[in-house]
Formats: structure tokens, C-alpha cells, sequence
């Protein structure tokens, strides 16, 4: 397997396997539909670019360095998590006009995926094993992983909407919404134990 493909290979695992950015655009896609979840998606996908070149040139060794610094951000990560896991929770179901919210943010998505233990983990492991500290190769995987991170997580969005139609009574969203917070807590009480 060329090295290309390997790295399209990891980055989709790591892309599409479920987590706290994938649940919010499925919630949002389901709350708020593709196209204006799909700022969430490119926020999220450019916040882990980021997240990504910036292991690659070297944060990863402060985290080395100043191992409570990761703790930390660990700690903030998850408490991000909780609040929105709260925020699904406590959403009441109702999609009337006057009270319907925003979808997430771009800027929202990149602060998840840099607050998302389970980000910095794909980047520290990707770069580690694909770039050895070699610059070219940092910036190929990142080329490569961009557009594999937007599709992933679009199309978790993207199922979101397609189930929508299901959601259209206030009380099967609240379910669904709930279901999902429970899901993100789930995530964080593994983060916590990793």
C-alpha cells in the first residue's frame, strides 16, 4: 500500500468514526438541515487541519514536556463535551420559528475538534506515524486529510438530515437529542479513562 493511501486510510478511520464533532453535525443536521450545518463541517475540518500542521511543527512536544498541560486541556475537552451534551439535553424539541436556534458555528466546529481529546489523539498518532518530522510529509498528509475530514463529517450531517422527517414531532426529537447527549457524555467518560 503506497503511503498515500495509507494515510487517506487513516484519516477516514479517524474521520468518520463517531465522536462529539460527528454526533453535533448529526444533531445539527438533524435540527437544522445539510446546508447550514455544513459551517459547522468546514469550521471543524480547518480547526483539525490546524490542529494537525501545528503537532506536525511540534506542539505535540509541549504536551510532552508539560504533561499537566495536557491534563488540562484534557479536563477542558471534556467539560466542553458536558456543556454540549447539556445543550442537546435540555433542548425542548419545539422547531417553532420565534424560538428555532442556530445551527453550530465554524467556529464552534474548530473549537471542538481542538477541545476533542479524541482530535489531538488523531493528530499525535497521525503525525507520528506518517511524518517522522519530515515537513513535506506533514504537509501532503494534511492535503490528504482535508477533504476526507470535510466529507466524514458532512456526511454525518447529511444522515442527519435524511432522518429528519422522523424528527418532526417535538417529542421524537427530544428522544433524539437526549439519545445524543448521552452519546457525547459516553465519549467523555472514555476520554477520561483512556
Amino acid at each position: 500500500m503506497s503511503l498515500s493511501l495509507s494515510m487517506a486510510a487513516f484519516a477516514l478511520a479517524a474521520s468518520i468514526s463517531p465522536g462529539p464533532v460527528n454526533i453535533v453535525a448529526l444533531a445539527s443536521g438533524a435540527r437544522h438541515g445539510l446546508r447550514a450545518s455544513l459551517g459547522h463541517v468546514a469550521g471543524a475540518t480547518l480547526g483539525f487541519c490546524l490542529l494537525l500542521l501545528l503537532c506536525g511543527l511540534g506542539v505535540h512536544q509541549l504536551l510532552l514536556r508539560w504533561p499537566a498541560l495536557g491534563q488540562l486541556l484534557l479536563g477542558g475537552g471534556v467539560l466542553f463535551l458536558l456543556y454540549m451534551a447539556w445543550q442537546l439535553a435540555r433542548d425542548d424539541g419545539e422547531l417553532a420559528a420565534e424560538q428555532q436556534q442556530q445551527a453550530p458555528s465554524a467556529w464552534q466546529g474548530a473549537a471542538m475538534q481542538w477541545l476533542s481529546p479524541k482530535a489531538w489523539l488523531a493528530a499525535v498518532a497521525g503525525v507520528g506515524v506518517y511524518t517522522g518530522g519530515d515537513q513535506a510529509l506533514l504537509w501532503l498528509f494534511s492535503a490528504i486529510y482535508a477533504p476526507i475530514c470535510f466529507v466524514s463529517i458532512a456526511s454525518w450531517a447529511w444522515a442527519g438530515s435524511v432522518i429528519s422527517h422522523y424528527l418532526d414531532n417535538p417529542k421524537r426529537l427530544r428522544l433524539f437529542n437526549r439519545l445524543l447527549a448521552a452519546l457525547i457524555v459516553a465519549s467523555a467518560v472514555v476520554l477520561l479513562r483512556a
